[in-house]
């Protein structure tokens, strides 16, 4: 399958703008890839107080990204604003090349950002099916749980976080994505933005893709706008998780809610 990551700023609080930008990115990627991973809040940033451009049901976001698919011949996955019976939910999507949708929340509420006071936390993970591949896809701040993010019983493939993750932490980042890829015998891609919100903070990408070993597969350099495609195959993974069982002896466990 091939993968590939967008790495580049987000206009505050514009959707319209971002919309432009990623409808022009996406169509030059006709043909070449099988998923395209956007950031968190793709079309907005990370504007959490902003529940004004918060959507309900199928709104102009869902509607443009499965436009987009269906157009484009690929899947694509993120997050957006989310508004549900007077709840706000950071939701991440996985858009399937018919323009079929599947959504779930962000589990893990970002409380040093203020997340938590605006939004509701979702309590169930995205998992699809495409292409013979198991994904699952979680959001930013999920990467810091690794009981939330546990492969049980290779549920999971390929796990996807999609971010807006700041500069001055974004060393937890790089280790944090290659802890989830080993400890999960999965492969990991962990998609951040750059640039500067409108709060002020400075994010500088770091995006990548890493083997089920945590080795790097596609790097971006820091500061970057770029477009990245990588292939990557199942068969290696299978092989190795069959030769190095490390998922059998793993500890069974409950979340409570």
């Amino acid at each position: 399958m091939k993968i590939t990551l967008i790495q580049d700023v987000i206009a505050w609080s514009d959707k319209q703008a971002n919309f432009n930008r990623i409808n022009k990115q996406l169509e030059a990627l006709q043909g070449k890839t099988d998923l395209v991973v956007l950031p968190e809040m793709f079309s907005t940033g990370f504007c959490t107080d902003r529940l004004d451009l918060a959507e309900e049901g199928n709104g102009e976001t869902l509607q443009a990204l499965s436009s987009w698919s269906k157009k484009f011949g690929f899947a694509l996955t993120g997050s957006f604003i989310a508004r549900e019976n007077d709840f706000y939910y950071n939701r991440s999507f996985f858009v399937f090349p018919d323009g079929k949708i599947q959504t779930a929340d962000k589990r893990h509420l970002f409380r040093h950002g203020g997340e938590h006071q605006y939004f509701s936390a979702g309590k169930r993970h995205l998992l699809v099916n495409y292409q013979e591949w198991k994904i699952c896809v979680l959001v930013c701040y999920d990467v810091r749980f690794p009981v939330w993010s546990r492969n049980v019983d290779n549920r999971y493939d390929l796990l996807i976080y999609p971010a807006n993750f700041p500069s001055k932490r974004i060393r937890d980042w790089d280790i944090l994505l290659q802890a989830r890829a080993i400890e999960n015998q999965a492969y990991v891609c962990g998609l951040n933005r750059i640039g500067t919100d409108g709060l002020g903070i400075d994010y500088n990408g770091h995006s990548v893709l890493v083997d089920f070993k945590g080795r790097p597969l596609l790097t971006f350099p820091e500061n970057t706008s770029d477009i990245k495609t990588a292939e990557i195959s199942l068969e290696p993974l299978q092989i190795y998780r069959q030769h190095f069982p490390v998922w059998m002896d793993a500890d069974r466990f409950e979340i409570m809610e």
